[in-house]
C-alpha cells in the first residue's frame, strides 16, 4: 500500500523574504510578476518582512527590483520601523530611509525599537538630528501621478494573468483561486501604494516650505502564510 506523501506548499512571498531564500523570492518576483512592494493582508510588505529579518541580500535585490525602502503599511510604518540590528539599520539609510518620521501614532522609528533594540534606537537618534522631518500624514498626489501607478499595477495584473493561465493550462487545473488572489493583492498593492504616494507628497512640501523658508530668512509582525 503506497504512502500518502504530505505536499508541502511553496513559499509565500512574504515568508520567503523573511526566511531569507533569495531563489524563491527570485522566482516570484521575475516569473510570477509579484512586486518588490507587494502587501499581503495586513499591508505587510515584503521589504518590510526583509528588514525585519536582517536579510540584506534580499532587500539589495527587492531594491533593485523597484522596493520602496520608505514603503508604508497601513500603520505608516516604514521598514525602518522593524528592524532589529544596526546593519540593517544603516543599510536602509543608506539607500534613503527617512528617519525623522512619524508613523500614525506619532512614533519615529528609534521609538518603535528603543524598547527592545536600545542600540538600533540609539543609532537612529543620531542619524535623525541631520534629516529634515517628514510628515507621515497623507496628501492626496497628482492625477498623473495616480494614472502611472494605474498603468504598471494594471501592466503587472494581466501578466501574471496570463502567466497563471498557462501554468493551469499546462497543469491541467483550474486557475480560478490564483486569479482571485492575484487581484486581491493587486489591489492591496495600488492601496498600499498610493498611501505611500500621498506621504511622498507632503514630504516634498515640507521640503519646499524648508528651502523657502531659508530663502527668506538667509514592533516586528509574524511573517504571514497567507495573503
Amino acid at each position: 500500500m503506497p504512502v500518502p506523501t504530505r505536499v508541502v506548499p511553496e513559499k509565500n512571498i512574504w515568508v520567503a523574504a523573511g526566511d531569507g531564500d533569495l531563489d524563491r523570492v527570485r522566482e516570484l518576483v521575475e516569473h510570477q510578476s509579484y512586486s518588490a512592494n507587494i502587501p499581503d493582508s495586513n499591508t505587510y510588505t515584503p521589504m518590510h518582512a526583509a528588514a525585519s529579518y536582517g536579510h540584506i541580500h534580499i532587500l539589495e535585490y527587492l531594491v533593485s527590483k523597484g522596493g520602496d525602502v520608505n514603503i508604508l503599511d497601513s500603520d505608516g510604518d516604514t521598514p525602518l520601523y522593524v528592524v532589529e540590528n544596526i546593519e540593517t539599520a544603516r543599510w536602509l539609510v543608506e539607500h534613503g530611509a527617512i528617519v525623522n518620521r512619524r508613523n500614525a501614532e506619532d512614533v519615529t522609528p528609534a521609538g518603535a525599537v528603543a524598547e527592545d533594540y536600545p542600540d538600533v534606537a540609539q543609532y537612529l537618534e543620531t542619524i535623525s538630528s541631520s534629516q529634515a522631518p517628514a510628515s507621515a500624514a497623507p496628501t492626496q498626489p497628482s492625477q498623473h501621478a495616480q494614472n502611472q501607478v494605474t498603468e504598471v499595477l494594471t501592466t503587472s495584473l494581466l501578466d501574471r494573468v496570463q502567466d497563471i493561465m498557462q501554468r493551469a493550462e499546462a497543469e491541467g487545473r483550474d486557475p480560478d483561486q490564483e486569479l482571485r488572489q492575484a487581484v486581491g493583492e493587486t489591489v492591496l498593492e495600488g492601496m498600499a501604494t498610493g498611501y505611500g504616494m500621498g506621504a511622498d507628497v507632503e514630504d516634498g512640501r515640507s521640503d519646499r516650505e524648508d528651502r523657502e523658508s531659508e530663502g527668506t530668512n538667509g514592533v516586528k509582525r509574524t511573517r504571514t502564510d497567507g495573503p
